[in-house]
C-alpha cells in the first residue's frame, strides 16, 4: 500500500475542523488546550479505547499540563491512509473538557 498522495489528504481535511497535515505531511495532527490535567488524562484514555478497538494507534504528546497534541500516520507505509481519518473523526466524537477562553 502506499501512503496518501498531499492532495487527497487535504481534501480530507477538508471535512477535520482543526487538523492539519504534520510538518512534514506525512500524519495529520491537531491540539487540544484542555480544561485541566485530568480534563487531558480523560481524552487520552478515550482516545486510547478507541486506538486498541481500531488496532491504529496516535502519537499523543501532554505538554504544559494540559496542552494535547495527538498526531495519527500509518507507520507501517510511513505515510497516511484512510485508516488515520477515520480515528480522527472519532476522536472528533468524544466528549472534550476544553479550556474555556476568556472574556
Amino acid at each position: 500500500m502506499q501512503p496518501m498522495s498531499e492532495e487527497k489528504a487535504k481534501d480530507y481535511l477538508k471535512v477535520l475542523e482543526g487538523w492539519e497535515l504534520g510538518q512534514n505531511r506525512d500524519s495529520i495532527q491537531k491540539t487540544f488546550v484542555m480544561k485541566n490535567f485530568l480534563a487531558a488524562v480523560k481524552l487520552i484514555q478515550s482516545i486510547a479505547e478507541i486506538a486498541e478497538a481500531e488496532d491504529h494507534h496516535p502519537d499523543i504528546h501532554l505538554t504544559g499540563y494540559r496542552k494535547l497534541l495527538i498526531e495519527l500516520s500509518t507507520h507501517a507505509i510511513k505515510g497516511l491512509s484512510e485508516n488515520d481519518f477515520i480515528l480522527a473523526s472519532k476522536i472528533e466524537t468524544l466528549p472534550k473538557e476544553l479550556k474555556q477562553p476568556k472574556g
